[in-house]
């Protein structure tokens, strides 16, 4: 059979010529049911499925579940932030900045201040203010009350801070080697997590954590800096994630970024070591300060209120002598200068030695028990 006759009509047996079959893709569009060709071309299309119109309470149901869960996200973010993330996470809020911890303590201290006042005037009214060495104990407990929360927050702050910047060094450098060897970054973050860096081990590993779920290397490093939060790390971090931004050679500023931390670090060091010799001349200033004034009121104070006692029922102008020597008075004026000497000389011993006045809070407190000890019990 010849090609060209397969497209010729076939007869019947009358003669007359048989017309092909239509496809059932080309079936006429009158019928009930849309052909092939039609039903494919909607789902090419994708037409929109119709509207649904929904009911007055299907609209009601709608917008109420709408508002509540834009009610508790509103509820969330503000308890993130300012007094509700206080309520939220009370301990949290406290001890990631030491200052916060005034917030608390000195109301306490106020209220324990108050309430000691109050029991002194009930017991030796109003002139035991000024007459009971009471209120000076209520005092330097006030202050303990205050001071001692944030020095103890503030040195280990301070020691994470110090740890943390003498690894940064060592970190830089291995980034620097890794991404030389042409791994990424975000592979050679993967890599030195799994070295040791004391204090900064558990923010590099939190860091890989990140990038592992897709986090882009310069929105993880910048929430590396935030969590880290020390002025040097702020420094060089920042400028790493601008030399990766613009697509330098980071390598090269992660090793400008060690050596600088590096220096600083250096400097540092030897700052505090040549400052070290001032600040235990600043405690043995106030070790002799407390020592001649005990020498002072055990000897020569004494001495003279005792002789004036005895001498003045034996003449009017030995009495005039002695007699007047009022020894609480002024044991109770020495005290105050003691303690007022400890108090300001930690705070010079801590501003001369680590360049913050708040850091001399811990030479603060030490100085002031001593006085307090000193001449409660030994004077």
């Amino acid at each position: 059979m010849a090609f060209k006759d397969l497209f010729k009509a076939k007869k019947g047996k009358t003669g007359e010529a048989v017309q092909p079959k239509t496809p059932p893709y080309e079936a006429a569009s009158s019928g009930d049911k849309p052909g092939r060709m039609e039903t494919l071309s909607r789902l090419l299309k994708r037409e929109k499925p119709p509207d649904i119109e929904l009911g007055e309470r299907d609209k009601s149901e709608f917008e109420h579940e709408q508002d509540v869960i834009v009610r508790k996200i509103v509820k969330y973010r503000a308890s993130e932030h300012g007094f509700g993330r206080l309520l939220k996470h009370p301990i949290k809020v406290l001890t990631e900045q030491p200052i916060n911890t005034l917030y608390v303590t000195i109301p306490a201290a106020i209220l324990f201040f108050l309430i000691g006042t109050a029991f002194v005037i009930r017991e030796h009214g109003v002139s035991g203010i000024y007459t009971s060495t009471a209120v000076d104990d209520i005092l330097i407990f006030t202050f303990f009350i205050a001071a001692i929360p944030l020095a103890v927050l503030d040195f280990r702050e301070m020691s994470r801070r110090r740890h943390i910047e003498e690894a940064l060094p060592n970190f830089y450098r291995d980034l620097a080697g890794m991404n030389d060897s042409g791994m990424t970054l975000p592979n050679a973050v993967h890599l030195v997590a799994q070295s040791d860096y004391s204090t900064l081990t558990p923010y590099v590993r939190r860091l890989d954590n990140e990038m592992s779920w897709n986090v882009t290397f310069i929105d993880a490093i910048q929430r590396f800096r935030a969590r880290l939060a020390t002025p040097l790390t702020d420094r060089s971090i920042d400028l790493i994630a601008k030399a990766s931004k613009a697509g330098g050679d980071v390598s090269e500023v992660l090793r400008a970024a060690a050596n600088d931390s590096y220096e600083f670090i250096t400097l540092r060091t030897d700052r505090r070591n040549n400052m070290l010799i001032y600040i235990v001349i600043v405690l043995i200033a106030f070790m002799v300060f407390v020592f001649v004034i005990y020498i002072l009121v055990t000897t020569f104070l004494s001495v003279m209120a005792t002789a004036g006692s005895a001498a003045a029922g034996t003449s009017a102008a030995a009495s005039s002598f002695g007699a007047n020597v009022d020894l609480p008075l002024y044991t109770r004026i020495f005290t105050h200068a003691a303690i007022l000497q400890g108090l300001f000389s930690g705070f010079v011993a801590g501003q001369m030695g680590e360049g913050r006045a708040i850091a001399g809070l811990k030479y603060s407190i030490i100085m002031v028990l001593i006085a307090w000890i000193m001449f409660r019990f030994f004077i």
